[in-house]
């Protein structure tokens, strides 16, 4: 709720300071190709919670190692992704500007996308860490 109410403050302020400049930072898929972006999307998301579970919450993993990790990886797919995608990897993310902006074209792709991904990371990190008993 926090993130949501967060994201939707964040693009209000953008709204009044600079007007709809860059659609308020909404995510849209190149061309509409709604499909790409969908499963872009939930690659995204996959690497990303696979990070965040080899990172942050696996008791191998080195402390303080976390937020540098999940930073970069965020970075560089938004790098890479961000003009294909948005690179949301969240759906409140794209919830803020969809809704200030009244941008609503394809906006479920950023909300089963990054859902679907982050549900294949939970499988298949549970499988490669022993059931999670290699996590904290």
């Amino acid at each position: 709720m926090a993130q949501s109410l967060g994201a939707i403050a964040a693009s209000g302020v953008l709204l009044i300071s600079l007007g709809k400049v860059g659609n308020l930072g909404a995510t849209l898929p190149l061309n509409d190709n709604w499909l790409q972006s969908l499963i872009l999307e939930g690659v995204l998301t996959f690497i990303l919670m696979f990070v965040i579970f080899g990172s942050g919450l696996d008791r191998r993993a080195h402390i303080g190692f976390a937020g540098l990790a999940i930073g970069l990886t965020v970075g560089v797919e938004a790098a890479f992704m961000g003009p294909i995608t948005g690179a949301s990897m969240n759906p409140v993310r794209s919830l803020g500007p969809a809704l200030v902006g009244f941008i609503w074209q394809h906006h479920w792709v950023y909300w089963i996308g990054p859902i679907v991904g982050a549900q294949f990371a939970v499988l298949m990190y549970g499988l490669l860490s022993n059931g999670f008993r290699d996590i904290k």
